[in-house]
């Protein structure tokens, strides 16, 4: 991997944690505005909303924290790949019968609101740094493996 690849892979590793980790801090000041954005959706029985509200940001913001210290980045990114692929789906659910309602991505209080459509389309983006970071990574420890199997190799050979 050269150092462009290496840059570009921890770049994208960094990009998709700080977004996460501010994510999820940012729903867990307030749970029960997010629990109104989660309700919103009209997709999960009443229960289900604070439910979701009470845990969801914590898995942001953990997930978030392990790509930002480089710690299980796989877990991590299937996390992060599967809660944004739910949330892209619940999105669509949200176009698909018209619905008017803010994401609550990163402010649960309402003042900036965001549209369905421009939350699906970012969504693609985090999606698309999921799996470049994904790939970047396997590039990484493959060619780690590969280092440390020749190195093996070498002192045998002595």
């Amino acid at each position: 991997m050269s150092r462009a690849e290496w840059l570009f892979y921890h770049l994208c590793r960094l990009t998709l944690a700080l977004v996460f980790v501010y994510a999820g801090a940012v729903k867990i000041q307030d749970v029960v505005a997010f629990a109104g954005h989660v309700a919103a959706y009209q997709i999960l029985p009443y229960a289900m909303n604070y439910l979701i509200a009470a845990t969801l940001p914590y898995v942001e913001f953990l997930a978030g924290v392990l790509l930002l210290l480089n710690v299980r980045v796989r877990p991590a990114l299937v996390a992060i790949g599967g809660m944004t692929l739910v949330f892209m789906a619940a999105l669509v659910s949200v176009l698909l019968r018209g619905l008017d309602i803010d994401c609550g991505c990163f402010d649960p209080t309402g003042g900036e609101d965001v549209s369905a459509g421009v939350a699906l389309l970012r969504d693609v983006g985090l999606m698309a740094l999921v799996a470049l970071t994904w790939f970047m990574r396997s590039r990484l420890t493959t060619r780690s493996a590969k280092c440390e199997t020749r190195g093996e190799e070498a002192l045998k050979a002595r």
